[in-house]
Parts: structure tokens; C-alpha cells; sequence
């Protein structure tokens, strides 16, 4: 069964209506040990890292979380839930959940193209370079966008972690990955074709 972890952070009755259109059943769930009986999970959010830490500790998901990923099951986070896998947040200056080493920090002030002023939060289409060949990433067409709404993104530590990087004034890991675990800073059930493909990708994955 693929679980959809619900810890008051928004944008989950998206990622399930996606994740069924493609075929697959899912629950969306806050307890921990239907989270342990998971045979994979989807780690969704949108909202600050400040709230959803609290969230995820009073809930007792934090934990749940470590220990699946301790397991070996396929995880994928997406947006929020890429950023607090990392070990802390400038968003309220946190410590976060510590499954892969690296900080999360928020676009400069004063980003610019060429031609215009980039807005913050990043919002709309964009493109991401792969760096690294991935299941999850399998049969999606070079030059696909995706759909990002953020504010913050993450610096690993670990430059082989590093699967994807977007360019917005700078450039970014827009995907990450170790092992079990794969995380996208966009939202690929938002984001049409190549995000359901990615789902897809995820759903059959044996990592």
C-alpha cells in the first residue's frame, strides 16, 4: 500500500487524486503504524518548516518517518516535505528531521534574468537538468517543466545527492536522492504529464 503522510500540511487530497488516476490505490494517513505498514511512502507539504516540525513531532511522524526510511522502502518527498528531510531550515531556524545532511535557505533578494526582476516566492513552470539518471525520472522528456511554488529550496551537503538542478537567478537542486529516499522541490502532481509520469516512476520503483 502506498501512504500519504498527513501531518496538517496541506496539498494531499491533490497528490492522492494523482497518485489514483495513475492507477494506484494510496491512504492518507497521520498514524505512525499505518505509516510502518506502508509498502511505500509519499512525504507531501506546503506551509513553513517551523509548523510542520511541530506537527510532525506532536503527531509522533518524525519518528515513523526515520524508521521507514531506515527500512529501505521507497520514499518521495515533495516541496515542503523535500525540505525538512535536511537537517535545518532558515525558515524559522529549526532543526529538521536529519535524513540527509545539508540546510534549507531562501532565495536571495534581488534575483534577476537578463530581461526582468524574478518574483518571491518562485512560482509557475520550470525546467530541471538532470545530473544523474534515476528510476523515477525514467521516459520523461528532456526539457519537461515542472510546477514550483517556494520561497526556500535545499543546499545538500552531499554533491552526489544532487540528482536535478532549475535555474531561477541561481541555480538550485530541484532533486534529490539517496538510496530509498528521492525528494523533488516542485510539485510533479501538479505539473501535468511529466509529473504523473513521475508518480508513476515512483509507484513501480523497487529502490
Amino acid at each position: 500500500m502506498i501512504v500519504i503522510i498527513d501531518y496538517r500540511a496541506g496539498n494531499l487530497t491533490s497528490v492522492a487524486r494523482a497518485v489514483r488516476h495513475i492507477g494506484f490505490e494510496c491512504v492518507v494517513t497521520s498514524r505512525p503504524e499505518e505509516i510502518s505498514a506502508a509498502d511505500r511512502v509519499i512525504f507531501p507539504g506546503v506551509g513553513s518548516a517551523q509548523k510542520a516540525m511541530k506537527d510532525l513531532k506532536e503527531l509522533g511522524l518524525d519518528e515513523a518517518l526515520r524508521v521507514f526510511v531506515q527500512s529501505g522502502r521507497p520514499v518521495l518527498g515533495i516541496c515542503l516535505g523535500t525540505q525538512i528531510i535536511f537537517d535545518w531550515s532558515a525558515e524559522g531556524d529549526i532543526p529538521c528531521l536529519g535524513l540527509l545532511p545539508g540546510r534549507v535557505v531562501r532565495f536571495p533578494e534581488g534575483l534577476s534574468t537578463s530581461t526582468e526582476r524574478l518574483k518571491i516566492p518562485h512560482m509557475g513552470w520550470n525546467c530541471m537538468e538532470t545530473l544523474q539518471s534515476h528510476f523515477v525520472f525514467s521516459d520523461i522528456p528532456f526539457g519537461s517543466q515542472f510546477y514550483f511554488v517556494h520561497s526556500y529550496y535545499p543546499e545538500p551537503t552531499v554533491a552526489r545527492h544532487i540528482l536535478g538542478l532549475t535555474d531561477y537567478g541561481i541555480s538550485f537542486a530541484s532533486a534529490i536522492g539517496k538510496d530509498n529516499l528521492v525528494a523533488v522541490q516542485f510539485h510533479p502532481e501538479k505539473s501535468g504529464r511529466p509529473g504523473l509520469k513521475l508518480l508513476e516512476n515512483f509507484c513501480k520503483w523497487r529502490a
